[in-house]
């Protein structure tokens, strides 16, 4: 019996022993990124008849023992890839496992903005292909606001930019003038300005003027940089302002929005457009239609754009797209005014024979390569195919009256340009800390061919030029010029994490320039009565090309996650423009030996927020503007004022901007029945001087388009449906002269020499959206207030041009 007892404890011992031993195979392998090869560190490897994980180490291996032979169901996965099942058959060894990245290139992420959303956010360090890190950055989202986007109504659009200068040439925001910090608001050609991220102006160097703005409604984000963005944008001392058009929708295979506006003084606004996503292929374009009479007579005018943007997927790691935009107008211009006319009607106009027309071709190819998690590059190739065309009676004498038998004076301009940008980014990291390095590279190539002469007599928008024999008193002298320039920079940027909070990002950019002027110009001589006494013709070939380093550096305190404390420093350079060196304009002379400009743009400041209560930006500037090129008063010898345009001297121009956003109720106070209250204020004090000059009158004065209070503040409430805006704009007294005439009370104020006196404007919209449909309505200048914001000395007037009063508008828009 007890042989027996031993019998079977020793059986079941070998039945043990063997188990065991069949439970003892071991499972090796090693997990890769698929396409890499490169080995992914911490998967975890899962057998299902053990309940158990192992995880890879930091050469993507792992050892799991104590498994049975035969099949096992296994799991990897990993943060960042698609999870990988599969069957092994032990005992085996040395399997390689290969992980699929979740990570896709997407062709737009939307983000649906809640109602506690501002209407102004700001760029974060990195972006894509670029730098923002320590620089001062706004980003305005459109769809935030409840405003007037149908006539791109620059007062409440950029509200919430501290310090902007706006011109306001037409009640139909055809195009956009704005400037700060004592930089000139004339079609924004102080800014580097950019649709998504390539150059839309006339010629970026020789030429910067924006005739071409992108419609509001097809807008996603705006994006403002100031001066430190020279490094990366180029040379201009306003810093970037780049338009990121909306784009195709990546869950729909078409989505529609349309958008009907009808508003005073005959303005019709009509938007539509389509985008959506069909596999590897996207796509986003609308066309545009805008018509009005405008607020003061001779003052009607009528616009058409359209737009494309399409997008190919090639794989996870390439995104290719082409994009086409179409603009013009043609725009009947009502004239300058004098002060005394001003007075007496801000509504008159003496002028029914000027006109305006802009015809912008806009080319876009682009490329985006992620070359892995750390390394991208960016390929942009640009190009510009537009003529814009001025004719209209301009005599310096704004109250003369006009007649259908005088000509006219006729300016055309052609532009042809191109350019390659190429962008590559890199993270990486130095002694155990993160980096950021940034190399960039451009070739640009722009041709102006600008010509002046006399137009044709009659009234419509005949753009003909006649010969001097045909024409009758009152046109001016002629010319025909080609500006061929030549561009080519080199750029690098670097963000140096000294510590979890501190960082530093040194820049440096290379700049070679070459500006040509080639032309002939004809003064004409008359006698007393007017007569042509003779031709004079000159003929002008200038070559300059010249070379410069700019360097800057920034640096950011992060004490916490949601405060910073910035500065940054940076070199600026402008070179001279062809509408510096040779135009005919009966209120202006041109100094023959102007220079370019330089200088540099200083920023510290602080920004931070408190989620869904509070955002804001205090900062301090200084701008040092040596070579400043602007317009001084002097008198010819017939003792007639002019305005002479030469480098002034050096100015230097000190302000403070600030920014305040707050919520004070938002979604979570339903019970007080109001869903969304926020106010927001900005101001501006700001004093620009002349410190050194050689010109007689200059130093010790005010710089012009200096107002030195600029205050803009508003709130915007949200119930249900419903939402509300008000909106108030303050600018003190700015000079339009270096000479300040004006400031005392014996000055002599001509039409084109004078101060821009003070003024105040008031704007008003509301919103209702229900499902698919959106009512919009708003009020522009509330109070009717009769002022101007410039005194043009030729093109559109020249004299004062008097803002809009009050007008409304309609929109009914509907999304599908």
């Amino acid at each position: 019996m007890r042989f027996q007892v031993y019998r079977m404890l020793l059986f079941a011992a070998l039945l043990l022993g063997v188990a065991e031993a069949r439970a003892q195979e071991t499972l090796r392998g090693r997990v890769l990124a698929a396409g890499t090869g490169q080995p992914v560190v911490g998967a975890e490897v899962y057998v299902q008849s053990l309940a158990r994980a192992v995880l890879t180490d930091t050469t993507g291996r792992f050892v799991m023992i104590g498994l049975a032979v035969g099949l096992q169901q296994v799991q990897v996965s990993a943060l960042g890839y698609q999870p990988y099942k599969i069957s092994v058959n032990l005992p085996a060894d040395g399997f390689i496992f290969e992980l699929t990245s979740r990570d896709r290139t997407l062709g737009e992420v939307v983000v649906a903005a809640p109602q506690t959303t501002f209407g102004q956010t700001r760029l974060r360090e990195v972006e894509g292909t670029a730098i923002f890190a320590a620089k001062k950055s706004e980003v305005i989202v459109p769809e935030n606001l409840v405003a007037n986007l149908a006539t791109n109504n620059a007062r409440q659009v950029y509200a919430r930019v501290p310090g902007l200068n706006i011109w306001e040439n037409d009640g139909g925001g055809l195009q956009l003038s704005i400037g700060g910090r004592g930089l000139d608001p004339n079609r924004t050609s102080n800014f580097n300005v950019r649709q998504n991220n390539y150059d839309i102006s006339a010629d970026a160097l020789g030429y910067p003027e924006s005739y071409y703005t992108p419609p509001t409604e097809a807008v996603k984000r705006i994006q403002l940089v100031r001066g430190a963005a020279s490094l990366q944008y180029g040379t201009q001392f306003g810093g970037l302002l780049n338009f990121e058009m909306r784009g195709p929708d990546p869950d729909r295979k078409a989505a529609i929005t349309s958008r009907q506006t009808v508003g005073s003084f005959g303005f019709f606004n009509s938007f539509n457009s389509v985008g959506g996503t069909v596999g590897k292929l996207s796509y986003y374009t609308f066309v545009q239609y805008k018509r009005g009479d405008g607020w003061r007579p001779n003052s009607n005018y009528e616009s058409k754009t359209a737009y494309a943007d399409v997008r190919y997927q090639a794989n996870e790691n390439v995104k290719v797209g082409l994009q086409v935009t179409h603009m013009d107008y043609l725009a009947q211009q009502p004239g300058g005014l004098s002060d005394k006319q001003f007075l007496q009607d801000a509504r008159q106009s003496n002028r029914e024979r000027n006109w305006f027309a802009v015809d912008w071709n806009l080319f876009n190819a682009n490329a985006d390569w992620k070359l892995n998690a750390r390394s991208n590059i960016n390929l942009i190739a640009f190009g510009l195919v537009a003529s814009r065309q001025s004719l209209g009676f301009r005599p310096n004498d704004v109250t003369r009256s006009d007649s259908e038998a005088n000509s006219r004076d006729l300016i055309n301009g052609d532009f042809r340009n191109y350019g390659l940008e190429a962008r590559y980014l890199n993270r990486y990291q130095v002694a155990g800390k993160d980096a950021v390095v940034l190399l960039g590279t451009r070739y640009y190539r722009g041709t102006t061919h600008s010509t002046q002469g006399f137009g044709p007599t009659g009234r419509g928008a005949d753009f003909r030029f006649i010969s001097p024999e045909n024409e009758v008193f009152g046109a001016l002298g002629s010319s025909d010029y080609r500006f061929p320039n030549h561009n080519a920079a080199f750029f690098v940027e670097n963000i140096l994490y000294l510590t979890d909070k501190i960082s530093v990002t040194p820049g440096l950019r290379y700049e070679y320039i070459r500006t040509q002027a080639e032309g002939v110009i004809n003064t004409i001589d008359r006698d007393l009565a007017g007569n042509i006494i003779q031709i004079r013709q000159k003929n002008e070939a200038r070559v300059s090309g010249r070379g410069l380093f700019l360097g800057g550096i920034g640096v950011s305190y992060k004490p916490k996650e949601q405060l910073e404390f910035y500065s940054n420093i940076s070199q600026n350079y402008r070179s001279i423009t062809f509408s510096d060196m040779q135009i005919v304009n009966p209120s202006a002379v041109i100094d023959p030996n102007l220079q370019d400009e330089r200088g540099y743009s200083f920023d510290v400041g602080v920004r931070g927020e408190k989620t869904g209560f509070l955002t804001y930006d205090v900062s301090l500037f200084a701008l040092n503007y040596d070579n400043r090129i602007g317009e001084i008063t002097e008198y010819d010898a017939l003792d007639r004022i002019y305005r002479r345009r030469t480098n002034i001297g050096r100015a230097l121009i000190l302000g403070v901007e600030t920014y305040g956003e707050v919520e004070l109720l938002n979604q979570l106070s339903q019970g007080a029945g109001c869903r969304q209250w926020s106010i927001f204020g900005n101001v501006s004090l700001i004093r620009g001087l002349y410190v050194e000059s050689q010109l007689a009158d200059v130093q010790g004065q005010q710089v012009e388009f200096v107002p030195t209070v600029n205050l803009k503040t508003g709130t915007q409430v949200s119930y249900g449906p419903f939402k509300a805006s008000l909106q108030y704009l303050y600018l003190s007294r700015q000079f339009s002269d270096a000479t300040n005439v004006g400031e005392d009370p014996g000055d002599i104020v001509t039409p084109v020499v004078g101060p821009i006196p003070a003024y105040q404007i008031l704007d008003a919209s509301v919103s209702w959206e229900h499902r698919w449909l959106k009512l919009e309505g708003s009020v522009n200048n509330l109070a009717d207030a009769r002022y101007f914001t410039r005194r043009a000395t030729g093109y559109p007037g020249p004299g004062i041009l008097p803002s809009d009063g009050r007008s409304y508008f309609l929109t009914v828009g509907v999304k599908l």
